[in-house]
């Protein structure tokens, strides 16, 4: 019944509105659309000023070379005051799977097995220099038991683990019953003038070219409030257009454990429960379009946590606006603050329907300019990527879309391994990068590599494709834990294919996913075994199956 007062909450508001605008959000994630105008600038067919690299985007600010699909939602305007609006998409995204939780870039849904759904819908309202969006979203799951951290594995190797998730707020299952939660999503109250927004929101963020990942904003975890000041549309200037974002926002923990039960090791527990205070990020980004290359982004940004109850003065509330510092002795109690920033690039190239991208980042640096000179790989991590519509049928606009990404988390360097230090990771923020247990940035999470390929038909808002995966967990975790008893065979590894679809007919977009995922010694263990003379010590350990389903409606009014 709760479902249904919730559902209704959403809905009936909509039935007493006079359809009559759309001057909205897109929100990250958007299936079928949010994609769409990105591949439209590779056809040359929308404004290429718009660097993809600052979301969410705002497509009532994006030049039209062509009719875009998008500016068919309806409007209505109210009888009370000069009141413009939009009903906003209404959308249900169902997922189904069959061993282990498995994904990201999934906004407010949880790592769960079995079956889960999201819902979300909303208004639009705006009068004058006003907007308000209002699109909350409810996530069920059922989040059934699955097999965790091998219980078989030595007390030592648990030590080892907690290490490291003591130090993030990655609980392995959200509880022990089935999940419910009703979230503002994709949310906002803003003032508007020219190019620039002000406000207050609840929305996804996304920074950086990347499409898979990002180093330090994507949907992976639910939204968070925070101040927001952006711009809507380019700036432009005698030296090019500038993008950009500063944010103010308040994080929360998930209030799980690691793992579910927890372990004992020597009658003590093991898990080091969190503070409990909320956190304080400030964070930036800017995008730099130089006038004389045409298709090029360069960009910068940057995001800091800490405790509220630690913020003192101008340099903690926006220290991007203080002088750079590096950070320094990140476990020391009086300096407890966690700092990540990247360089990112995106180059398109319209005549050849292709654009490449690159993000660079590193995370908690304690190294100075010499150091970080001599050493660049410490600490660091990248995200690279290509894309290439190949024309297949000029006449009805069909293309073969061919995309490869690589996202490199795992460490470089031996002793910041054994020190605990990885990306998202951090000692004395023990919730780490993360917004009700799941990561800020890549989704892969931290000490993590993927290799993603991708190759789709696509036409207007139609893709049908396939996507084939190479997934490297938590590699920091294996060199900590294992690699020191000399046993080279542990990578958890999962190797994946999917098939995917998206259709739109009139109003409605469609969207599945049918992906088989093969785990190659998961959750990092093998069985023990003894080798007779001969054998080959490489062999495989647990090895599992796991099956994910996804189906999805979306209506634009």
């Amino acid at each position: 019944m709760k479902i249904i007062k919730y559902i209704a909450v959403i809905i009936i508001p909509l039935l007493f509105v006079k359809l009559a605008v759309n001057a909205q959000s897109l929100p990250v994630g958007s299936i079928a659309i949010e994609d769409y105008y990105r591949r439209a600038q590779l056809l040359g067919v929308t404004d290429t000023n718009v660097s993809f690299t600052v979301r969410p985007v705002f497509p009532d600010s994006i030049e039209q070379r062509d009719k875009l699909l998008y500016n068919s939602s309806s409007g209505f305007k109210s009888e009370i005051g000069n009141i413009n609006g939009s009903i906003l998409p209404f959308s249900m995204q169902t997922q189904f799977t069959t061993h282990h939780p498995y994904g990201w870039n999934d906004g407010a849904m949880i790592p769960a097995k079995g079956f889960e759904t999201l819902i979300s819908g909303g208004v639009f309202l705006q009068t004058g220099i006003l907007t308000v969006q209002f699109k909350p979203e409810i996530v069920i799951a059922q989040n059934s038991p699955f097999d965790t951290f091998n219980l078989q594995s030595y007390d030592a190797i648990f030590a080892r683990y907690y290490d490291i998730y003591n130090n993030i707020d990655l609980p392995v299952r959200f509880g022990k019953e089935s999940y419910f939660r009703l979230y503002p999503g994709q949310s906002s109250i803003r003032i508007n003038a020219k190019s620039l927004s002000f406000g207050l929101s609840t929305e996804n963020l996304w920074w950086g070219p990347g499409i898979r990942n990002s180093l330090l904003m994507s949907n992976s975890a639910p939204g968070f409030a925070h101040l927001t000041l952006n711009t809507s549309r380019p700036i432009k200037t005698p030296i090019g257009s500038f993008e950009g974002q500063i944010i103010a926002g308040r994080l929360e923990s998930s209030g799980f454990p690691p793992l579910i039960p927890d372990y004992y090791y020597f009658g003590a527990n093991l898990y080091v429960p969190k503070p409990g205070n909320w956190r304080y990020l400030s964070g930036i980004v800017l995008t730099w379009q130089p006038k004389w290359i045409p298709g090029l982004f360069l960009g910068f940004d940057q995001s800091r946590q800490m405790y509220g109850n630690s913020l003192n003065g101008i340099s903690d509330y926006l220290p991007f606006f203080s002088p750079i510092k590096s950070v320094y002795a990140p476990n020391d109690p009086l300096n407890q603050k966690d700092q990540r920033n990247s360089l990112f690039m995106r180059w398109l190239w319209p005549a050849e329907h292709a654009e490449i991208y690159f993000e660079w980042g590193h995370n908690n640096s304690t190294a100075d300019l010499q150091q970080s000179l001599l050493s660049p790989q410490d600490t660091r991590a990248y995200i690279f990527g290509l894309r290439k519509l190949i024309p297949l049928n000029r006449a009805v606009d069909e293309n073969i879309l061919v995309g490869i990404e690589v996202t490199q988390l795992q460490e470089t360097s031996t002793s910041k391994i054994l020190n605990g230090d990885e990306w998202y990771v951090n000692k004395s923020i023990p919730e780490g990068y993360t917004n009700l247990g799941q990561t800020l940035g890549a989704g892969i999470g931290p000490g993590a590599n993927l290799q993603s390929l991708e190759v789709s038909w696509v036409k207007g808002l139609k893709k049908i494709g396939i996507q084939v995966e190479r997934y490297l967990h938590n590699d920091d975790l294996y060199y900590y834990s294992y690699a020191q008893t000399g046993d080279f065979r542990r990578h958890w590894v999962d190797l994946s294919f999917a098939a995917n679809y998206e259709w739109n007919y009139k109003n409605l977009i469609f969207n599945a996913k049918l992906q088989g995922i093969k785990s190659i010694n998961y959750q990092w263990y093998l069985t023990p075994d003894h080798f007779a003379p001969g054998e080959s010590y490489f062999k495989n350990g647990i090895d599992v199956f796991n099956l994910q389903m996804q189906a999805g409606i979306t209506y634009r009014f």
